[in-house]
């Protein structure tokens, strides 16, 4: 009963705590508020020496009167604020503000109720049965426990929609009370949430561009091949440093989906020190001119750079192509005419020298219409197959 006081409603909550104390009193069902509707006017011997031990817990506390009517709900949320449930999926299941899960028979009158305060619970903390309890308002709940109650904004990432999203939740201990989505951060917010997600989800939820991909391979080559301070192209690198790279070039959206395709390169390329700007095209030029004329571009994604280049554009050519002031040989990926690889090889002369003939044997016969010289070195390199009628 002392849980029950002190809210200037003593006489109703000595009813309620007698009725909680004696069972069968008011009848038999879960509803507190009609066993002490059925209660007050029951005749039963039992009742009436129950109601006097209600008056008189009632006097001792000091206030007999009661100040107009108040329900059960009200008066045990006080005493048992951590005892608010709500309801969830099924009828007559309820999980409480101290995280535990509560039922009531689907056939109980509270079952269906939104919001209860459980006065008494019996069996195991996920399945215990409700059996004393009184229906209760969000609003009452709102204005008896504001102080217990939290109001929380989660920032999280929406994958499909690749933006950012903000959601109110109001709770109480386990309990959601209410929540709803607010509109998108901006500015210094909107760029902080998209550096969090990409720290969560990792660098592939941003676009990236053939140029981004060829800049980052030919920086992080260039990294493994000369170190520092040479930048770390690495995932786990470049998601430590966003906030050097990534964020002074933002604009304040919330979307990966505003960020411009130029972002990403003007980015990577912020890491690189000053002085060494000018130098990563002559060190991993993104493309290479061979003899036919062609701008044959230079991959970087393995271990040595590679130049695939269909065989008869480097005829003639008798060094081996090389980059980064003729220190690096590439590695030559030579091509059919119908780009298919032949072999691949980093002694071009020695190629022209050696298997050279073998592959000519067996091109002849499958390319005709292509030029095939004895001699690749006398050959004048060609983009083309033969002209007509030779």
């Amino acid at each position: 009963h002392g849980r029950l006081a002190g809210s200037g409603h003593a006489g109703e909550a000595a009813m309620l705590a007698v009725l909680l104390t004696e069972r069968g009193l008011g009848g038999d069902g879960a509803d507190l508020e009609r066993r002490l509707m059925r209660f007050r006017g029951e005749k039963s011997p039992r009742a009436t020496s129950a109601r006097q031990l209600a008056e008189r817990l009632a006097r001792q506390v000091g206030d007999a009167k009661t100040s107009g009517a108040v329900h059960a709900g009200t008066l045990l949320i006080h005493a048992w604020p951590d005892r608010v449930a709500k309801a969830r999926g099924e009828r007559g299941r309820f999980v409480l503000a101290n995280g535990s899960g509560a039922m009531l028979d689907a056939a109980d009158p509270l079952a269906g109720e939104p919001f209860l305060v459980v006065a008494d619970l019996q069996g195991k903390a996920q399945n215990a049965r409700i059996t004393a309890a009184a229906a209760i308002s969000e609003e009452d709940i709102r204005s008896a426990l504001g102080g217990k109650i939290e109001t929380r904004r989660q920032t999280s990432f929406d994958r499909e929609r690749r933006a950012v999203r903000v959601r109110e939740t109001v709770r109480l201990g386990a309990i959601t009370l209410a929540e709803r989505m607010l509109p998108a951060p901006v500015g210094a917010d909107a760029d902080r949430a998209i550096l969090e997600a990409l720290r969560e989800h990792g660098l592939s939820l941003l676009t990236w561009s053939k140029e981004a991909q060829t800049l980052r391979q030919r920086l992080s080559w260039l990294h493994k091949g000369l170190g520092a301070p040479w930048p770390d192209m690495s995932d786990e690198t470049l998601i430590e440093r966003l906030d050097d790279w990534l964020l002074p070039f933002l604009s304040g959206a919330a979307s990966l989906a505003a960020i411009d395709a130029g972002v990403i390169p003007a980015g990577l390329s912020s890491l690189v020190p000053h002085d060494l700007q000018r130098k990563v095209d002559a060190l991993a030029p993104t493309h290479f001119d061979v003899p036919s004329g062609s701008h044959v571009p230079i991959r970087y994604d393995g271990e040595w750079p590679v130049l695939a280049v269909r065989v008869q554009e480097l005829f003639g050519l008798d060094r081996h192509p090389s980059i980064a002031n003729g220190t690096v040989p590439l590695t030559l990926e030579l091509l059919s005419p119908a780009h298919r690889p032949i072999q691949t090889t980093r002694d071009l002369p020695g190629f022209w020298r050696g298997s050279w003939a073998d592959v000519r044997a067996d091109m002849r016969g499958r390319y005709p219409k292509h030029v095939w010289p004895e001699n690749p070195l006398l050959a004048a390199a060609t983009a083309r197959a033969k002209p007509r009628g030779t």
